[in-house]
């Protein structure tokens, strides 16, 4: 029981970084968008990963203390799973269209380009993802482990 809820503790510690990093990002191009003339991008994609990496700041921050009732949540952990992967597929939808090379095409990463910051965000979007499916996993183990009573005679 403890060592679930130490791990429960780094995971949604790891969910609420990643929530924040991709927040971060995604507001930067966002307000890239705005002052730049045309109005062009991926807004769209933009605002739904703003919008599920606000969700999930603020619900990480919640669980994050530790209080029983924190392990009777894997639905929604299940839920913010898959919209973090929906939102790293949609924003890996957009590399191929901006000229950025592959998904997984990671030269020229330290340089402070466009195609570095979007592809930062991409990996924290499947980080997170992946934090928020590891805790809805941890949680449904916790609740079907079986529980043994010892007597007191």
């Amino acid at each position: 029981m403890i060592i679930s809820r130490v791990v429960s503790l780094f995971l949604r510690f790891g969910q609420f970084v990643c929530a924040a990093v991709c927040l971060g990002i995604s507001a930067h191009f966002l307000h890239e968008y705005y002052e730049s003339e045309p109005h062009t991008g991926p807004n769209g994609r933009e605002i739904y990963t703003i919008i599920i990496a606000a969700l999930s700041l603020l619900m990480s921050l919640v669980w994050l203390i530790p209080f029983t009732s924190t392990f009777f949540h894997y639905p929604f952990d299940f839920l913010l799973s898959l919209a973090w992967f929906a939102a790293f597929g949609v924003l890996v939808n957009w590399v191929h269209r901006a000229n950025c090379g592959g998904a997984f095409h990671w030269g020229g990463i330290t340089h402070n380009n466009y195609c570095s910051k979007w592809k930062a965000n991409e990996a924290f979007a499947f980080i997170s993802a992946c934090f928020w499916l590891a805790s809805a996993i941890l949680v449904r183990l916790e609740q079907t482990r079986p529980s043994y009573n010892l007597r007191i005679f």
